[in-house]
């Protein structure tokens, strides 16, 4: 690889690095920037089955890495190492052997589809399960806003990724045709995902599917011209891209907790729930309210309502002391 390779691998490496969405994320290193580098700036510049299937040694990768570091609770580096040596170990049988392009095509199409009927059952699965108690570490770890902070300022980071940048493309430089589709930036970006590699990797394989657009468009024009063949690839990678992520149908919006239920206050005439009913006319009465009498205070008298004026009782007045009787003498 060039330096421009190496400098653009590390500049992808860096941005996935301060995002802190897993989904953005993956869709930020699924964009073929490296394979469009060494296309361009390599003698590998076709596309064939082999390559094709090198996307599903990127999947392997990841998946290595995740299984390895969470399930075996091996360090990242060695898991890293693990995930090179089982996408350099695909490679070596893949091209050891012939595969048609239509061939691989189908092969891949029916893998993915497999994988995301499997995924979306496990997804179904972890719904209908119990939610983790709070103090569980493992349910710490999988989180969708971020991972935890490494501690590393940002211009050190920059460093150590372009410093594995280099190493990288030295190792991808003896793989032949699949340089195309070895995980460059992916080695470095499983070390930035460490906490969140199993949601990292299913969001990956869902994106995969637009490298193999890339792939596809790029390998029916690569006998035209480089530029045609790289403007086909791009515009197909955003095409599925753009499907996979645009949703099916609108969400309902959520309704909003803060807000409070509206009032309903009863209709005009009817009395409110918490004051009590006016007495009804007695010609509207009901068997039921037999024993209920009428309000002493209106009339009705087959006319309106009259209301009459209570009478003022007047408090009685305090008796006066009778007069001291004259004292017998």
């Amino acid at each position: 690889m060039t330096w421009s390779a190496v400098l653009l691998v590390t500049a992808v490496v860096w941005a996935v690095s301060v995002i802190r969405s897993v989904r953005l994320r993956a869709l930020v290193y699924s964009l073929p920037l490296p394979m469009t580098l060494v296309l361009v700036s390599t003698d590998n510049n076709r596309v064939e089955g082999a390559q094709l299937l090198g996307v599903l040694g990127l999947n392997l990768f990841f998946v290595t890495v995740a299984v390895t570091h969470h399930r075996l609770r091996w360090p990242i580096l060695l898991a890293d190492a693990a995930g090179i040596a089982v996408y350099v170990a695909l490679s070596a049988g893949l091209l050891a052997v012939v595969i048609p392009f239509e061939m691989a095509l189908v092969g891949t199409l029916v893998l993915w589809l497999a994988a995301m009927l499997l995924l979306r059952r496990r997804a179904r699965l972890n719904a209908a399960a119990p939610a983790a108690p709070a103090d569980d570490p493992a349910a710490a770890v999988e989180t969708s806003n971020g991972g935890r902070p490494d501690g590393l300022p940002p211009l050190l980071k920059l460093v150590v990724i372009f410093v594995g940048a280099i190493l990288t493309a030295l190792l991808g430089a003896v793989l032949r045709g699949m340089v195309v589709t070895f995980p460059y930036s992916g080695v470095l970006v499983a070390v930035e995902a460490r906490h969140q590699l199993r949601e990292f990797s299913r969001h990956f394989a869902r994106n995969s599917l637009a490298l193999v657009g890339f792939l596809t468009a790029y390998h029916y024009l690569q006998d035209v011209s480089s530029a045609v063949a790289l403007g086909a690839g791009w515009a197909a990678f955003a095409v599925v891209a753009a499907a996979l992520h645009l949703p099916l149908r609108p969400r309902p919006a959520a309704p909003d907790p803060t807000t409070a239920a509206p009032t309903i206050g009863p209709p005009p005439g009817q009395p409110s729930s918490d004051r009590r009913p006016a007495t009804p006319p007695a010609g509207d009465a009901t068997p039921g309210d037999a024993a209920r009498r009428r309000d002493p205070a209106t009339s009705t008298g087959g006319g309106p309502a009259v209301v009459r004026r209570a009478a003022q009782v007047r408090p009685p007045r305090p008796l006066r002391p009778a007069a001291e009787p004259p004292s017998v003498r």
